[in-house]
């Protein structure tokens, strides 16, 4: 960092290592420190977001508190801590925890144990955040389980094993209740379908291996640090950076100095709300402030009238102090610190909370706030001083609206917030309704306050304030004027709810979207409001208040956040197996380890290259555009640039396979790449390109949506059909005919490593290497030899390992790999492109959105004759996977449902959107949704329950598909019987129907979904590997294979085949990366295939090398593997091999509309049942059973991981995950602020999942591929909320079909829930605006 003259001295440390940095920049973050300079370089600490939203980067934050003498350790994420913000801080991150080298902590080693990491991107994190709650609290209960892992991320794993972990350091931990007796209530019984021999399993791991937890063996706090924080000469700092300055007052007169010099500066504490708006916002600051702890800012005081309490407090410690106060004070007293405790435990994640202060907060004012409109509705005044003196100001609604009398003085500081304590007859409560229950931004907030005339219900005082509804909190302060003098009753609310929607109106064009759900959600939690004051008027006073219908009074509460517990079942090993042969066993993930001490590398984990720059690229801000000039001459001047590349310096082809790399002189999508600038540092790159100047000339149509596709005849490809039976006929003699149209939204990947490449360009020969993370290192090399005009044989790939894919990695990364190769090439440096968050989730797209349009002919008794279906995906603006992703929708199109006469058709559209590409289920998540659709609508029509109508129509003896290849149902038949028997599923149907019956405005629903999952390519060549063996003197053995490691675990299951078919331990195998150079010409790892063609490929080399040794094996039987292998090489036997399967051999004829298309298929269902909040459209997802045909499982820990991690993944996609875009092709949700991916609270209460035992000969050791057909599943969730809601439209009188579309958001479960509140919002004329948001489907 350059040298500042009159700088202090920043003095903190980490992992127990003294950090003095002499000219501390402001402007730098913990994260990058830590990562990447060069005196650390703790590449542990990953970054996920940037915005402290996926918990990746967590470390541990200690300080020492002079006052209470003790020391207080929290999480924090370290993208948005400035490192001036930690004198006198100790930092922990997961490198200080436990290392390989020295010693792993039990942290680390229980959650690789107990298969809580995949990827292993995510696992540092959460390290941190346990390890920080075992440091507070060594014996964890569950509850503080749950709300440690908050704010941490997992797109890989489904959470379940991570809390299991973690569960292992509580007091008395177990999962089974019946566990005491031996028996497991999951046990088959004797009428059990399975075979007495097959004995069952239910422990993937062994506790009994586990290291203890000694509290007394951490590392101690830094004496130093003590020192520092109890001198009691602290002088104020100043930390003086290129541009910027940090001043660290030490006491009040000191910071009130300082603002009344710089009244414009911000005052930092936690950074969590400056921080981001310098970040994605672009805000500078040329001056902060940052006061460190001083008692003014930190005390907590109880009066006589209430309590005031510091504004530096951070959230958590506020939770603290209301948890105290909460316990010394009467409850009439303190209704308001109940409201804000209710909103602290969902308010962000612990790191933010811990971060996060509650002056920062309130005097920010974010309308979305959850804690302000409970503070304003409670009385609270704040506290401000200057050097003028002191004042109180009201924290109203003239405040909270900004209005320029209550403005605060730039040179005012907030000292403290003083909250009134409540009267007995003085009601308050917070209430809220957000995409996901905790750490999501709320969709609408309240705070509301009621006083009465004391003994009556008639209203003396009413305060209501509404946050996210419009630029900053609004209160209805009209009517609650008018309401003054009135009882609290029904006609009362049927105003108050009117004048409420005539005094907060929310345009139609509203940021945000959303605006009939926002309104409908302003009188919805309004009434719950009204239905908490009426019970509590009936507490005070039975004979007087009458109480609320008893089955209204479970729309009070809001669903619990419960620790989800869970119970898997496999096949146990044959006892006569030998012991060393590991193929069967729940073996650890090979890098898990690796995963959870950090020591695991990515590629921006590499190590920095000589003359390496950083790739920066500019994209499209227009859909459809000429490009009519581009002036790169301000970027080329900045510091530190080194070039800007664009489509002219690309050697090669610039459109390779209709996939452009820059775009030259038209744009064709919002986020198309057309230049990138090369710079020493990425934060030069990303300012220079902000510099470029690019001017556009609309060009028409636009198309974005579908339905714009089919307007306009755009299309990607021709139209996939295939049929049989005879349609027309069919339908003349049918009892029913239905028609609909299902739209189901796309999802992003949300893999936690961005995509990542650094490419070398070597010294000779015009070779490039890369090291990225793929999916396919294959398609990478050819489009980097396109892009350079060189042979493929120069252009080397890399691949280790990737931080998550799903699909994402398949062909992206080739794409992006060429823009590097470019720029590397022109520069003749290396180049490192790392990838934004929000640049990759612009740039890549992800699943396809689909249309899908059915006609069902079918007899009353629920039996289909007849399905004629159409499909639509939107493929974006180039082919990218899209034509193989509608033969799949189309080939994929029955599920698990024989119908005679089936036609199904498909066609991908173009459109001027990114283009969608491989996501995990490649299509049939999407099209098996349209299917059980309609025959949901079927069993409708017939009254009768949707899964007896499923069970008429599967498949149920050896048959021909659509496309006419055999096979045989009896492993569907099977999971489908034991699902329905072991979920008890029909007594806990009865059960739900009695809980909604007695439960208004709550209702229960359970769905069951079969499913039949193809595996593998209908293109034969697409099937095939290849595998390279090596066997070195001293007998160890090098791996190789054409499979790409994503977190699967393929790496761990090819160890597995090469220790069975060697006959020598696991330890014995080395497998170090995937290459180009070892295996050329590999396919993809995807279609979930890789263990089963890799493994062919290995078992094939394994065979060959053991082939090989065998005459000398025979010669010395009792010999050592070592001395077979000596002796080998003596006689010139050649211990190298390459394996090799020429795959599975399928096709099929689109003009036949007939193949064996697919080697085999997996078969599954899943029961869940879920509880929806009809007035706010909230769902909690009770419990779920998943029945999976893993045939014989090669490894049972990781194939459950994939079907639960797949399940969450699933469930995701069809409930909160929802991508926005602009009507102009502007994709809103670039982040995990705007993206909702499940958390640890999302996934069921209860999960359970078998793998079901049967047979599957043509695949290694009769496994199969179980990588993504849990995926469906997760619909399972989507199904069982649409019966929840049709038990409350059936109860509110409407009719039971209505459109199932996905995903089903809290809006879309709001909205469908018709009742007084939704029919009494205003609705706009949509031919008056334009939505900010559109759907794409």
């Amino acid at each position: 960092m350059p040298s500042v003259s009159n700088s202090d001295e920043l003095i903190f440390f980490v992992n127990g290592r003294k950090v003095v940095e002499k000219s501390p920049d402001p402007e730098v973050n913990l994260l990058f420190y830590l990562r990447k300079v060069h005196i650390l370089c703790l590449t542990g600490t990953k970054y996920g977001c940037g915005g402290g939203g996926c918990g990746a980067c967590t470390v541990m934050v200690s300080r020492y508190d002079p006052k209470s003498k003790k020391i207080h350790h929290y999480p924090a994420t370290a993208c948005l801590v400035p490192i001036c913000s930690l004198h006198g801080a100790a930092i922990t991150t997961v490198e200080g925890v436990g290392s390989i080298r020295k010693r792993i902590h039990p942290v680390q080693e229980r959650l690789a144990k107990c298969h809580g990491t995949q990827c292993g991107f995510c696992s540092p994190g959460m390290v941190m955040s346990i390890y920080t709650l075992l440091r507070n609290h060594p014996e964890p209960t569950p509850d503080q389980i749950t709300e440690a892992l908050g704010g941490n991320l997992c797109r890989c794993t489904g959470y379940r094993p991570i809390v299991e972990s973690v569960k292992t350091f509580s007091p008395g931990s177990t999962v089974c209740q019946m566990k005491g007796s031996g028996q497991c209530c999951m046990d088959p019984d004797e009428g059990s379908f399975v075979s007495r021999e097959e004995k069952i399993c239910t422990k993937l791991y062994n506790e009994d291996e586990f290291q203890p937890l000694d509290p007394s063996q951490e590392p101690i706090f830094p004496p130093e640090l003590i020192r520092m924080a109890e001198d009691p000469d602290k002088r104020r700092l100043t930390f003086r950076g290129p541009r910027t300055t940090w001043f660290v007052p030490v006491t009040l007169e000191d910071l009130l100095e300082l603002k009344s010099s710089y009244p414009k500066a911000p005052l930092v504490m936690g950074n969590t709300s400056v921080g981001p708006s310098i970040k994605f916002k672009g805000e500078f600051h040329p001056v902060f402030i940052s006061p460190l702890r001083f008692p003014e800012l930190h005390l907590v005081k109880n009066t006589e009238n209430g309590a005031t309490i510091g504004a530096g407090q951070s959230l958590a410690q506020l939770k603290d102090a209301l948890d105290f106060l909460v316990s010394e004070q009467p409850k009439e007293k303190t209704k308001t610190f109940h409201a804000l405790l209710k909103h602290l435990r969902t308010l962000a994640g612990p790191q933010i909370r811990n971060m996060a202060s509650l002056g920062g907060h309130m005097v920010s004012r974010p309308n979305f706030s959850d804690l302000n409109p409970i503070l304003a509705a409670g009385n609270a005044t704040i506290n401000v001083m200057s050097k003028e003196g002191e004042q109180q100001i009201p924290f109203d609604d003239a405040f909270l609206e900004g209005s320029p009398e209550t403005k605060l003085k730039p040179e005012w500081v907030m000292v403290s917030v003083s909250i009134p304590y409540t009267t007995q007859w003085h009601f308050v409560a917070g209430l809220r309704l957000a995409q996901r229950q905790e750490n999501a931004v709320a969709i609408v907030n309240a705070g509301m306050s009621v006083e009465f005339e004391e003994g009556t219900n008639t209203i003396k005082d009413l305060q209501m304030f509404f946050g996210s509804v419009a630029p900053t909190v609004v209160s209805a302060s009209q009517t609650c004027k008018q309401l003054i003098g009135r009882q609290w009753d029904d006609q009362m609310l049927s105003d108050a709810c009117r004048w409420v929607l005539e005094e907060i109106r929310i345009p139609a064009a509203a940021q945000g979207g959303m605006v009939e759900y926002r309104r409908t959600l302003i009188v919805s939690l309004l009434f719950k409001f009204y239905l908490k004051v009426r019970r509590w008027l009936n507490k005070m006073d039975p004979q007087k208040f009458p109480d609320i219908p008893e089955k209204f009074v479970s729309a009070l509460d809001d669903f619990p956040i419960e620790t989800p517990q869970g119970i898997q079942m496999f096949q146990c090993v044959d006892p006569n197996q030998p012991q060393q042969d590991p193929v069967g066993h729940p073996v650890m993930h090979q890098s898990a380890i690796k995963h959870a001490t950090g020591e695991a590398i990515f590629i921006d984990d590499m190590p920095p290259v000589d003359q390496e720059l950083f790739l920066a690229v500019v994209t499209s801000t227009r859909a459809h555009a000429k490009i009519t000039s581009l002036d790169a001459s301000e970027a080329l001047a900045c510091p530190g640039v080194v070039d800007v590349i664009t489509a002219e310096d690309v050697p090669g082809e610039n459109n390779h396979s209709g996939e452009i790399f820059y775009a030259q002189d038209e744009v064709i999508c919002v986020g198309q790449i057309i230049c990138a600038v090369a710079a020493d540092t990425y934060a030069h790159a990303k300012e220079a390109a902000k510099r470029v100047r690019i001017a556009y000339d609309d060009i028409e149509p636009v198309i974005i949506t579908i339905e714009q596709a089919l307007e306009h005849n755009s299309f990607l490809s021709s139209e996939k059909k295939i049929e049989q039976g005879n349609v027309e006929y069919a339908f003349k003699h049918v009892d029913q005919v239905i028609e609909g149209e299902i739209h189901v939204e796309g999802q992003e990947h949300f893999y936690m490593e961005t995509q990542s490449i650094l490419a070398i360009p070597q010294a000779e020969d015009k070779e490039m290497v890369l090291h990225l993370g793929t999916q396919f290192p294959t398609h990478v090399q050819e489009y980097v030899s396109a892009a350079l005009k060189v042979p493929r044989s120069r252009i080397a790939c890399h691949m280790k390992r990737a931080g998550g894919a799903f699909g994402g990695k398949v062909t992206k990364p080739a794409l992006l790999g060429a823009v590097t190769a470019v720029a590397a090439n022109k520069t003749g440096r290396p180049i490192r492109f790392i990838l934004e968050r929000s640049a990759d989730m612009l740039i890549t797209a992800g699943r396809h959105p689909l249309l899908g349009k059915y006609k069902i002919g079918f007899m009353n008794n629920g039996e289909i004759k007849a399905a004629d279906v159409e499909y639509y995906i939107n493929g974006g603006c180039t082919p990218d996977e899209s034509e193989m992703v509608i033969e799949f929708i189309v080939l994929k199109s029955e599920n698990a449902y024989s119908i005679p006469n089936f036609r199904c058709r498909g066609r991908a559209c173009k459109t001027n959107l990114p283009s969608n590409t491989a996501f995990r289920g490649f299509g049939f998540p999407q099209v098996a949704v349209v299917v059980e659709a309609y025959i949901t609508a079927v069993a409708s029509k017939c009254n009768l329950l949707p899964e007896e109508v499923k069970e008429i129509n599967m498949y149920k003896q050896t048959s021909k598909t659509a496309y006419k290849q055999t096979f045989n149902p009896e492993p569907l038949r099977r999971c489908w019987k034991e699902c329905l028997e072991k979920s008890s599923f029909y007594a806990r149907k009865q059960a739900a129907e009695e809980f909604n019956k007695k439960n208004y405005w709550k209702k229960r629903g359970l769905a069951v979904i079969p499913m039949k999952y193809s595996i593998g390519m209908p293109i034969a060549f697409y099937n095939q590997a290849a595998a390279l063996v090596h066997i070195y003197l001293d007998g160890s053995v090098l791996l190789t294979h054409g499979g790409c490691e994503l977190g699967q675990g393929l790496y761990t299951k090819m160890i597995q085949v090469a220790s069975r078919e060697l006959n020598i331990p696991q330890s014995y195998v080395h497998l170090s990366e995937t290459s180009t150079v070892t295996v050329p010409n590999a396919l993809f790892t995807a279609g979930s295939l890789g263990t089963d063609v890799n493994g062919k490929a290995v078992q094939n080399a394994c065979q060959i090398l053991l082939d090989r040794l065998s005459p000398i094996i025979r010669k010395n039987p009792k010999g050592k593997w070592k001395e077979w292998v000596a002796k080998a090489f003596e006689e010139s036997i050649s211990l190298s091999a390459t394996g090799y399967f020429k795959g599975y051999q399928t096709n099929m004829d689109w003009e036949k509309e007939e193949g064996d298309a697919y080697p085999y298929y997996v078969y599954g269902a899943a029961c869940s049942e879920v509880e929806v909040d009809c007035l706010t459209g909230a769902h909690k997802l009770l419990r779920t059973d998943i029945f999976m045909d893993a045939a014989f499982s090669i490894n049972p820990a990781l194939d459950i991981g994939q079907v639960e991690g797949a399940f969450v993944q699933g469930m995701g996609f069809h409930t909160i995950e929802e991508l926005k875009y602009s009507p102009e092709g502007v994709l809103h949700s670039r982040g995990p602020d705007d993206y909702k991916i499940p958390t640890v609270t999302e996934i069921p209460e209860e999960l359970y999942v078998s793998l079901v035992h049967s047979r599957n000969p043509i695949a290694i050791y009769s496994s199969k591929g179980l990588g993504e057909a849990g995926m469906f599943l997760g619909s399972s969730v989507l199904f069982a909320i649409y019966d929840a809601v049709t038990a409350a439209r059936r109860e509110r009188g409407m009719s039971d079909t209505f459109p199932m579309n996905s995903p089903a958001t809290p809006e879309v479960i709001r909205m469908s829930c018709t009742d007084q509140f939704t029919n009494m919002i205003p609705r706009d004329d949509p031919s008056t605006f334009t939505p900010w948001s559109i759907h794409v489907s």
